[in-house]
């Protein structure tokens, strides 16, 4: 009996944690298409979880866009300076500036 518990508890948790493929996989984003007039820039490192969160959002609603690691790219980190970044991610979209991973301001911008 506890086996199973703990298999259930198991896969409770890998549910949770995958829990935006799971929502993807049941139900699909509606396509953006509004967003191929507007260039779309990420500023982001390598090792933040918010800039993977961001790549990630990006790509599931197959956005094409530019990416700066501003730890590795002088230019990149130049333009981050101008846009007034303090910390990562940085989104840039068109004339918009989202500092931050807000999902739902990130989604407006694209429309």
């Amino acid at each position: 009996m506890r086996y199973w518990v703990f298999l259930l508890a198991l896969a409770g948790v890998y549910s949770w944690q995958q829990r935006e493929v799971i929502r993807d996989w049941v139900s699909p984003p509606p396509p953006l298409v509004a967003h191929q007039d507007r260039s779309v820039v990420l500023f982001a490192t390598s090792w933040c979880g918010y800039c993977a969160k961001t790549r990630a959002l990006l790509k599931r609603y197959d956005i094409p866009f530019l990416e700066y690691d501003i730890e590795k790219s002088a230019e990149g980190y130049a333009h981050y300076q101008r846009l007034g970044g303090r910390g990562v991610p940085v989104l840039q979209i068109g004339t918009r500036v989202i500092h931050g991973f807000d999902e739902a301001a990130i989604l407006e911008a694209l429309q």
